[in-house]
């Protein structure tokens, strides 16, 4: 259990929230939500005491432990994979770690053997005796295979040292997790086992994460930081997204009256309440929204981009054709081989492989960026089509604003392209802003921008929630669902890709999977999990 009691923090004379009161109880996940800025890793390093805050005090439940998902990838480096993790229990670590020291003696004295006594006690009340198993188990869980448990961290991938570092927040199930973006660079089957862990967490669990599928999954509550305030609801993002949307439309529209609004998200409640998914949470969770008072749901004050991609001209039935391509990498690494297939009118297709990097491949060759191993491709006559890379660098070592940047683009003139710049929330003297000191957000937001000016009947994205805020992840989502043209892109997010997909394609080192399905059952078929593993094989 964590208590916030008057919590406020201040950075000179910008207040990020004020006076906040709340109990997050064990059993609950809370997902944090708030725009880019508004403090939801701030709020996390003030529940840790990594930050002190302005006024206030934060205090857990009597002997509690408290454990926080580390973003210092390099602190451990100099020890074992399997050391790092049970390092996580600080209290159980330093316990084996004094035992250690005192069996090592050579002048053992009664005093040491009374004080060994009093730690061994300690030692099997904390199951030390199945420390290593439990840390071994939960790396394994995480795809840290056996032959790594014993490598030095420093000689780790950093997709590697991420997962590392996620089993050491979990190890020991600590009373209370703090969990930032813990889903960054885990693949799908990683990130199921971590929903699946934590929908069953017995303790408190704070996430942040841009993930929605991620904290629909795991969620019970949804603790919104806005207007300088946090405040919590029942049910998941979802909810919220929906509530919100709800009361955004009903403040709109001012004739409706009171009783009718107060029917609406009544009804909003019943409806959402039925479909609570999660079936350990699901009960719980029900119960708290049919409680929830509909005085509680106001609009958000966050600003959502314009993101419309309006194709100039319909694709017509030859959209792509590829033949017999292959791509390796550098070393001799085979990211696809000789493979085939037709892109057809209104096909959405997601790209997956267990190597990001053959995806990456695949769309730089058809936007000859790059050339093939072997094979060909062959766009339609009718095709147009626009690229969001994954590493943008390129387009922004200048020192262009954003006004000339977007100018390279299009023959529009200024008014024109600042109706482009404000669609994604660029305003006022921000289009003077030179783009070389652009955040990683704003550059995702430029380059969509880019797209736009296109008016393509095919997009090609390469993980385009990458940097995104989930407003304008939300926003991108929802107008991909509509587009009606031809959409090939690779995405980590589950959402994104369930409600924008009509085909899967896999790449893999020994040929395709190619599937007209939705993608939670792609995920979850037998029938594809053993097809996959056959076509992983060397």
């Amino acid at each position: 259990m964590i208590t916030v009691s008057n919590v406020s923090v201040q950075f000179g004379k910008r207040v990020l929230f004020n006076e906040v009161n709340l109990k997050f109880t064990n059993g609950n996940c809370y997902g944090i939500i708030g725009a880019n800025g508004a403090g939801k890793s701030t709020f996390l390093k003030t529940i840790s005491g990594e930050l002190d805050p302005t006024t206030g005090t934060i205090t857990l439940g009597p002997d509690e432990r408290l454990s926080v998902l580390s973003q210092d990838h390099y602190k451990w480096d100099a020890y074992t994979v399997l050391d790092t993790v049970m390092m996580g229990h600080t209290i159980l670590w330093d316990i084996m770690k004094k035992r250690e020291e005192l069996y090592a003696k050579e002048d053992f004295s009664d005093e040491d053997g009374m004080l060994v006594s009093e730690l061994e006690e300690k030692f099997a009340e904390l199951d030390g005796w199945n420390a290593e198993s439990d840390a071994a188990s939960l790396l394994s869980g995480l795809g840290i295979k056996e032959e790594h448990h014993y490598t030095l961290m420093g000689e780790l991938s950093g997709k590697q040292k991420v997962r590392v570092m996620l089993a050491q927040a979990l190890y020991g199930e600590p009373d209370n997790l703090l969990l930032d973006e813990p889903t960054n660079d885990l693949d799908m089957e990683t990130v199921q086992w971590l929903e699946e862990y934590l929908a069953n967490c017995e303790h408190t669990v704070l996430v942040v994460s841009h993930d929605r599928h991620f904290l629909d999954s795991v969620s019970t509550h949804t603790v919104d930081i806005d207007f300088s305030k946090i405040n919590m609801f029942a049910g998941n993002y979802s909810f919220w997204y929906e509530s919100s949307q709800l009361a955004l439309r009903q403040q709109q529209n001012q004739r409706a009256k009171a009783d009718e609004k107060r029917k609406e998200l009544e009804e909003f409640i019943r409806r959402f309440s039925a479909n609570v998914a999660k079936s350990r949470q699901a009960t719980s969770r029900r119960k708290m929204l049919e409680k929830l008072n509909v005085d509680e749901i106001k609009p958000s004050s966050r600003k959502y981009p314009g993101i419309i991609f309006t194709p100039e001209r319909e694709p017509g039935n030859q959209v792509l054709e590829v033949s017999n391509l292959s791509a390796q990498l550098n070393d001799g690494t085979i990211l696809f081989k000789d493979i085939n297939f037709n892109v057809e009118k209104e096909d959405k297709i997601v790209f997956l492989s267990r190597d990001p990097r053959a995806m990456t491949a695949l769309f730089q060759i058809i936007n000859e960026e790059e050339q093939p191993l072997t094979g060909e491709f062959k766009w339609g006559v009718t095709i147009t089509t626009a690229y969001l890379p994954l590493d943008n660098t390129k387009y922004f070592e200048s020192e262009l604003n954003l006004i000339d940047w977007l100018g390279q683009f299009s023959s529009g003139n200024d008014v024109y392209l600042k109706s482009y710049l404000g669609r994604m929330l660029f305003s006022g003297e921000e289009v003077l802003k030179k783009v070389n000191v652009l955040s990683g957000g704003e550059k995702m937001r430029c380059m969509i921008a880019r797209m736009q000016l296109k008016n393509a009947n095919c997009l090609i994205l390469d993980t385009p929630t990458n940097h995104l805020d989930l407003e304008s992840i939300q926003a991108f989502n929802n107008n991909l669902k509509s587009y009606k043209g031809n959409v090939l892109f690779a995405s980590h997010d589950h959402e994104f890709i369930q409600t924008v997909a009509t085909r899967i394609i896999e790449l893999t080192p020994n040929g395709i999977i190619d599937k007209m399905m939705d993608y939670d059952e792609y995920i979850h078929s037998e029938h594809i999990q053993t097809l996959r593993a056959k076509m992983y094989q060397d």
